[in-house]
């Protein structure tokens, strides 16, 4: 690949950067709070993009200054030596034709390297740039959250005071570390909300459940709250649900890490649209 074709794939991964950190198709892949440093790569990939086209124009317009000096150098030589005589232009003097031989052979090993052109192939490089900004992919939800263990294994530092009123209002993950590791001593008696979206394991025991990020996608891991209680007979996977209910002191452990996963008796159930952050970044594990 040469170099303007370097630049513009780098131009392209760089605009295909800006364009994901401009919309909210960056809460797929990494931590809102990473959105400058996003923005901040597109853009100087874009600059380097362009430093590199100006540097190889540069570069050409110097050559082609070169190449016309070297002709009209040429051009020189060639009239003084059709003054020398017709022997030696017909090659009969100094060595005859055998001894600039090589030299024509390098001079067209030269052409023939040069008339060489890139493989058309690295162009489909740029084809995960067009997936990247035509198709967006999904967050994550229950097929990965039931095969990957909870966050859910080490105990906070501490919790605070939770407000007055019912419901109280909780992030899946604080009501869930709340149950495991407190045990609800803040959560009794109290109505509690929280939002998720519903995954089922092979037995069909519904769970709520929020991807925890600590920086991006790709180590997301699910934090996980076992529903019992009014539970509606229709549960569709992937759904997000507002679930309103009571602590328990019922739990289990997830099969695949053994973690901890609390429960909530649900006494209510809202369906609701899927926010516009779909992942828990109260989540600091």
């Amino acid at each position: 690949m040469n170099r303007q074709a370097q630049a513009a794939v780098l131009f392209l991964t760089g605009g295909a950067i800006l364009h994901t950190g401009l919309t909210d198709l960056y809460l797929r892949y990494v931590k809102a709070g990473l959105r400058p440093l996003l923005l901040a790569a597109g853009v100087v990939l874009i600059a380097t993009a362009v430093a590199t086209i100006w540097y190889e124009r540069r570069g050409a317009g110097s050559q082609t200054s070169e190449g016309k000096g070297q002709g009209r150098e040429l051009e020189g030589k060639d009239q003084r030596n059709e003054l020398e005589g017709d022997g030696e232009a017909n090659g009969l003097e100094a060595g005859g034709p055998e001894e600039h031989e090589p030299e024509r052979q390098e001079g067209h090993a030269r052409t023939h390297t040069h008339a060489h052109r890139e493989p058309r192939i690295s162009w489909l490089l740029v084809l995960p740039l067009l997936a990247l900004i035509l198709v967006a992919p999904p967050a994550l939800g229950s097929y990965s959250a039931m095969r990957t263990g909870t966050a859910l294994q080490e105990q906070p530092w501490g919790f605070a005071d939770l407000p007055a009123g019912d419901p109280v209002r909780l992030s899946l993950v604080d009501y869930a570390g709340r149950a495991a590791y407190d045990d609800g001593r803040s959560l009794r008696d109290r109505d509690i909300k929280v939002t998720g979206f519903l995954a089922l394991d092979r037995d069909g025991t519904p769970y709520l459940v929020r991807m925890a990020l600590s920086c991006c996608a790709a180590d997301a891991q699910p934090v996980k709250i076992g529903l019992t209680g009014r539970i509606p007979p229709v549960l569709q996977p992937d759904a997000w649900l507002e679930v309103t209910g009571t602590y328990t002191t019922k739990q289990t452990k997830d099969p695949v890490n053994d973690g901890i996963i609390p429960f909530l008796d649900v006494t209510r159930v809202v369906p609701v649209k899927a926010p516009r952050d779909t992942y828990d970044e109260s989540w600091n594990g």
